[in-house]
């Protein structure tokens, strides 16, 4: 077994202690909820296994902030007060685990889940590739949806969370806003400078208490890896507390990576982001195996190895990597079955079945 001293190394995170490398990133539970967004029971046994599977920190997934900003018609809330009691027991469960509970804020714009809640800050065509057609939003709506985020944050604070962290990667609206090829506006929520979230970041710092955690989940490529360095560095400056690093907006993202580099663009814009940013920073995508996350943080000096899919496989997936055991992997499905129904995932049943066939053997 190789030696994975960089992923089970123990961190702080504003002060809170991380136990090792591990991040089970904010994953979307389809089909759980309602269009009501609160928590389900559902919902609570799924964070429950998260928590206990062995990683240092998990993220919830990404939680609307207005009915109008939701990827699709069922997924969480944190835009109505009806909404806290369950989002109070997710940050519980988390705390009982000994991490921080932290949320990821979100607006689908062009991804919404319904024609008429498709926005972006310019708009965006029918047929353009990977994105829907969305009408521009008016300097009001945008002035709204940054005080939403606001106002997210401030009721995370009410319902037991330590930190948000933004989504602003996956060309979600706060994605559109930062990527000039996108946002084409001249005004004052124009991509150049990232106005849109400099306000929502000092709007969110006024409302929340000293420590509370802000993080972004942001595009290396947006468009191009020169543009996800500037506007990491310029997130910097603005105080983040950690930058979780993806793509950007797919429809647009100029994506690059040298041809022997040994992982993805993702894992490599989260390396060039982290060269340029003394904060820490987080690597995503396809990180399958223990020796994989452990050769990942070594290469890209991030401060967590981001596990989404293998989570999903396998909520056991930190303890088994701890213990030598083979956690399992996703097998890429053209659909992905845990969207409709988690207890088909192929890459669970082949795992269980792997595990029933070694108890044979053994017996």
């Amino acid at each position: 077994m190789p030696q994975l001293t960089r992923l089970f190394t123990p961190w702080k995170l504003c002060g809170f202690p991380i136990s090792n490398r591990i991040c089970v990133p904010p994953l979307v539970v389809y089909t759980w909820g309602d269009e009501s967004g609160c928590v389900t029971k559902k919902h609570l046994a799924h964070y429950r296994a998260l928590a206990a599977g062995g990683a240092g920190l998990v993220i919830q997934e990404a939680t609307a902030v207005s009915p109008a900003g939701r990827l699709t018609l069922d997924q969480l809330g944190i835009w109505a007060d009806e909404q806290n009691d369950g989002l109070r027991r997710i940050a519980a469960i988390l705390h009982n685990a000994g991490m921080p509970a932290i949320v990821q804020l979100s607006h689908a714009g062009a991804m919404g889940a319904k024609p008429a809640y498709r926005v972006s800050p310019s708009g965006t065509p029918a047929g353009a590739s990977g994105v829907r057609e969305s009408r521009a939003l008016t300097a009001d709506e945008l002035r709204a949806i940054e005080r939403q985020f606001i106002d997210a944050a401030q009721r995370a604070v009410r319902a037991g969370y330590d930190g948000v962290e933004l989504h602003a990667s996956h060309g979600y609206l706060l994605s559109e806003c930062m990527n000039p090829a996108v946002n084409r506006r001249t005004d004052a929520f124009r991509a150049d400078g990232l106005p849109v979230l400099q306000r929502i970041i000092q709007g969110i710092r006024a409302v929340t208490p000293q420590g509370f955690v802000l993080g972004v989940r942001m595009g290396a490529f947006e468009p191009d890896i020169a543009a996800g360095i500037r506007n990491a560095k310029q997130l910097e400056a603005w105080g983040v507390d950690f930058l979780d690093v993806f793509l950007g907006c797919d429809w647009v993202a100029q994506i690059e990576r040298p041809v022997d580099y040994p992982f993805t663009a993702s894992v490599y814009g989260a390396k060039r982001i982290r060269e340029a940013v003394s904060l820490p920073v987080f690597a995503v995508h396809q990180i399958s195996n223990g020796a994989q996350a452990e050769a990942v943080l070594a290469d890209t000096g991030a401060a967590m190895a981001v596990i989404g899919r293998g989570s999903l496989v396998n909520y056991q997936w930190g303890n088994d990597v701890k213990a030598g055991r083979a956690p399992g992997h996703c097998l890429n499905c053209s659909v992905c079955r845990w969207k409709t129904a988690p207890d088909t995932c192929p890459g669970r049943m082949l795992l269980d079945h792997k595990r029933r066939l070694a108890r044979q053997d053994e017996t």
